[in-house]
């Protein structure tokens, strides 16, 4: 409580330069002034120097807030020249002017939101501290405060957590996201009468709704408002609580006399009802009334405080998903994260609208707040929109900067505050239903003991127990939940020896990548329904699911080769495809409550270099700045959303590698047609909202695509235009490879037109360690993957003579000495037993092998057939003769 509510005695003469710069809002009975404009801003210091009020900050930078010093993520694969990555100290200062007009007042600085931890200053007294980057918190300084000028000064913290740093105790401790520094959402000061509705209970509204019981019939409403009297008199006053419905007409009334002593806190709890309530149904009917809670001196009002309110009923079954007023509703959605490319964290109200329309567009109807506790005004957009809300607790990765040992008392108690500050903010917003109370919270230990070789797992279940139970005693009314990363995986990251953390919370959440970190793409189905087995009686929800899509790097054929999960490349339409088959699966369950696509959109973190990106996240459906939703948005919005959707896959991948393709889209409708430079192609179905026409031959050069359907009597089109090679001048498959490129002056495809076989890439000891090098080719990229086993290749080629060239080398010495392998050619053999590590003279090098070829009816039939062992080929070169 002392870091939410300080006073101080001492008052110092100001001597600030900025000037006065606010937006004043001084009509009865709460006033408030906007501190956004006036500030000055240093990186540094790391004394009380510049707290002074004669501190000259002339040469510091003006900003105004919300601010934040941060910049991370760049679309490319070196880090960008103007990227600020810095962690610690920065300072704001402004002047201050107090009104005449709230002389008498009692005054409070509220801030939204300073990370990591903020120290204040008023005419050079410090008067309060702040520990937690997320949550709004309010410092009495009525006492530091003089009529006229002031100086404000601010000392935001943002250090990295480690052992004997100033964060070390102040959750988060670790995570996938980078926790930027600054004043970054909205500052105030706010002036009362010395009785009001509490300013001082953990940065809360001092009203509190819940709804007990409801029926179509009749709602109960509990309304528990707060109030303090600070004054040196005792006060006489009336609590009247209206609830209004949508139009502002009040439907209910309470009034309440409430005697306070000088000095007195006193709950006032009361019970309201309503006949024939129109209820909060989600996306289907966000209905909102809202509740006026005044406090009156006789006929006077002296405070209001505004909250909404909509009235529902919830439960979470283990077999049936969420009941939200008696009506089974399946819930599916996406998690996001608060920061914006170019802006960070230092978000407007606009940027939440925005971002709440793009989740509306996509056809949501559940939001995650990943990881950590999400500014009013984005919550606000969640009430309206009827979204059901998954608010979170930022305890995140592990419960000590050592990350197996256990919890520091400190650090439990920075947790336990900031779940208070959590639930008590966001209480009346009826859009949440869920309070996370961690996320991942042993993976640290995991992450720590794969990168050092060794190591004992995280020790944070007494923890998160103990959270679990803070949490259900301040908001009974909700359920509480857990969102796991590792039970009973196939990941890396699962330890031996590391206790479940799933059964502590009332709803259970799993975060599950197969098809992306680990397993198969068709493994979340059958991984998900034995947790159901093993946990029946707690309502399971999928809390994280997806994959990374880089916007300039493509596929020809995503099943052609291993994605690179932990670094380069990651194709925009392996995304689409994880998606694609993780969704059915998903949507097959009806016993999962929920479940959260990772993430709306591309956010930054300094733990990562993958797809396209540095210190970018990619496994967002849009991109970082909001400017580009990936195809793979357009596939859920196909199966979520009930406007019209056509979409053809594939508008960034301009050039393309081969002439001959499958071409992709996704549609709500019953059949899309497609035309080709005019010519149609033909007409195909949809199924699970994923059109395809197969082996589409393209035109050298420049083609247009249009795809065209009916959907709910509308016609609807989308188009593209692509460009392809002549394949008269040859055709080159990276063989193995996810994603092609330029080697030895020829294009080459990602693999593709092939029949069996499994793709395999060179890979180091860890995910993390650099491959090992193929020697004697001077194209190595085509010896970072292969396809190895008895395969073929059905290739489209125009007819002619031709010569094949097929790259290969030994992978695997306990393998190379028995390993031969024939290859034919529309079935005549052209190799016999060809042996890469006799041929090459050892293992990892480049061995090439080739023939002639006379191609017929469009096509060339290869096949590599086992003779001493699987064959490997690393690519295929076919040029004309």
């Amino acid at each position: 409580m002392a870091a939410l509510l300080l006073s101080s005695a001492a008052i110092v003469a100001p001597a600030c330069a900025q000037p006065q710069s606010t937006r004043q809002t001084t009509a009865e009975p709460r006033a408030t002034i906007d501190l956004s404009t006036g500030w000055r801003f240093h990186s540094g210091d790391a004394d009380a120097g510049p707290a002074a009020p004669s501190f000259d900050d002339a040469a510091w930078q003006p900003v105004s807030v919300p601010h934040t010093w941060n910049k991370v993520g760049t679309y490319a694969v070196t880090r960008a020249a103007d990227a600020d990555m810095r962690q610690g100290l920065g300072w704001y200062r402004r002047s201050l002017t107090v009104p005449a007009a709230l002389n008498g007042r009692r005054l409070f600085l509220e801030f939204d939101g300073v990370s990591k931890i903020a120290d204040v200053w008023v005419n050079g007294t410090h008067v309060g501290r702040h520990a937690g980057a997320f949550a709004r918190f309010r410092i009495d300084v009525t006492g530091a405060l003089k009529p006229g000028a002031n100086s404000l000064a601010v000392r935001a913290d943002n250090s990295a957590s480690a052992p004997g740093s100033s964060t070390e105790h102040v959750i988060p401790l670790g995570g996938d996201f980078f926790v930027q520094g600054g004043i970054y959402r909205g500052v105030r000061l706010v002036a009362v009468e010395d009785a009001h509705i509490d300013l001082a209970d953990h940065g809360g509204p001092g009203v509190y709704l819940h709804t007990p019981k409801v029926s179509a019939e009749r709602a109960e409403v509990a309304a528990k408002t707060l109030l303090r009297n600070l004054g040196t008199r005792a006060r006489t006053l009336t609590l009247t609580t209206t609830i209004q419905d949508a139009t502002g007409k009040p439907v209910a009334t309470d009034r309440v006399p409430a005697a306070l002593a000088p000095g007195q806190a006193l709950a006032v709890e009361r019970g309201l009802t309503l006949a024939s309530p129109h209820l909060w149904q989600g996306r289907a009917d966000p209905y909102l009334y809202r509740v006026v809670s005044e406090l009156r001196d006789g006929a006077r009002v002296i405070d209001r405080q505004v909250q909404p309110l909509g009235i529902r009923s919830f439960a979470f079954d283990p077999n049936r998903g969420l009941i939200l007023n008696g009506k089974p509703t399946p819930l599916h959605g996406v998690s996001r994260h608060q920061d914006v490319g170019g802006k960070g964290w230092a978000l407007t109200p606009e940027d939440h609208a925005r971002d709440m329309a793009l989740a509306l567009e996509l056809g949501a109807n559940t939001i995650r707040h990943a990881h950590y506790q999400h500014a009013q005004e984005w919550t606000d957009e969640a009430d309206k929109a009827g979204m059901v809300v998954w608010a979170e607790l930022p305890f995140v990765h592990e419960a000590n900067v050592e990350p197996s040992l256990p919890p520091a008392p400190e650090t439990i108690a920075n947790a336990e505050e900031q779940l208070r500050e959590l639930i008590h903010q966001n209480y009346n917003h009826p859009s949440i239903l869920l309070w996370s109370v961690g996320n991942e919270a042993d993976i640290g230990a995991a992450i720590d003991a794969m990168r050092k070789g060794s190591g004992k797992p995280a020790q944070s279940r007494s923890m998160l127990e103990r959270l679990d139970r803070l949490a259900r005693a301040e908001d009974p009314s909700r359920l509480t939940v857990y969102a796991d990363c590792c039970e009973d995986t196939p990941s890396i990251l699962s330890m031996q020896g590391a206790p479940s953390l799933n059964g502590v919370t009332q709803v259970m959440g799993l975060n599950r990548y197969y098809g992306w970190y680990y397993g198969d793409l068709d493994g979340v189905g059958p991984a998900l329904d034995a947790l159901h087995a093993k946990h029946p009686a707690l309502p399971i929800g999928l809390s994280e699911w997806g994959a990374g899509g880089a916007m300039t790097q493509h596929s020809d054929n995503p099943r052609g080769g291993p994605v690179a999960a932990y670094g380069r490349p990651q194709p925009e339409e392996y995304q689409s495809l994880a998606i694609e088959e993780n969704w059915k699966q998903i949507r097959a369950r009806p016993y999962l409550s929920a479940s959260w696509l990772w993430n709306l959109f591309d956010f930054a973190t300094t733990m990562r270099n993958e797809g396209d990106a540095t210190d970018i996240n990619t496994k967002g459906l849009v991109s970082y700045d909001r400017k580009t939703r990936k195809d793979a948005f357009y596939f859920l919005q196909a199966s979520w959303s009930d406007a019209p959707v056509l979409h053809l896959n594939g508008r960034r991948y301009v050039d393309r590698a081969y002439a001959v393709t499958d071409v992709r889209g996704y549609s709500n409708a019953d059949r899309v047609s497609l035309s080709v430079n005019g010519k149609p192609v033909g007409e195909v179905a949809c199924p699970d909202r994923i059109c395809v026409w197969p082996g589409v031959a393209l035109a050298p050069g420049a083609n247009h695509l249009v795809a065209t359907a009916n959907i709910g009597g509308k016609q609807v089109t989308d188009a593209l235009d692509w460009n392809a090679p002549n394949p008269r001048k040859g055709v080159f498959i990276d063989s193995g490879a996810l994603v092609g490129g330029t080697m030895g002056g020829d294009r080459y495809g990602s693999d593709d037109f092939f029949r069996g076989g499994t793709a395999k890439v060179l890979a180091g000891r860890s995910p993390f360690a650099p491959p090992p090098k193929v020697e004697g080719t001077d194209s190595p990229a085509l010896f970072g993957s292969y396809r190895e086993g008895k395969f073929g290749y059905d290739i489209p080629l125009p007819d002619g003579s031709w010569t094949v060239n097929i790259a290969s080398f030994e992978p695997d010495a306990a393998k190379g000495a028995a390993r031969s392998f024939a290859v034919l050619a529309d079935g005549k053999r052209v190799i016999e037993a060809f042996s890469p590590l006799q041929a090459a003279g050892g293992v990892n090098k480049a061995v090439t092998r080739s023939f002639q070829v006379k191609s017929s009816g469009g096509r060339l039939v290869l096949a590599f057939e086992p003779v001493g062992g699987d064959a490997v080929v690393a690519g295929i070169a076919i040029r004309p003769n």
